[in-house]
């Protein structure tokens, strides 16, 4: 059984990776190395873009809901 504390430093401890995760999928050296892969089409960046900000939309998503549904989002 958690307690309402442990679960709040968990949900903090959760949005804190998920934003160093966000920086490094977006940290230029990461992009320019993606932007240099092999391609007839040149879509590999465009198409790492919006993957990456597609996972951390849904994981910013998953976390705001699972707070919710716990109870522990109300005021």
């Amino acid at each position: 059984m958690t307690t309402p504390l442990r679960h709040r430093a968990r949900h903090s401890e959760r949005l804190t990776a998920l934003i160093v995760t966000a920086a490094v999928l977006f940290c230029p050296p990461l992009l320019l190395v993606i932007d240099r892969l092999p391609s007839a089409t040149g879509i590999w960046l465009l198409l790492y873009l919006f993957i990456a900000w597609a996972v951390v939309i849904g994981l910013a998503a998953w976390l705001q809901e699972s707070r919710r549904a716990s109870g522990k989002g109300r005021r």
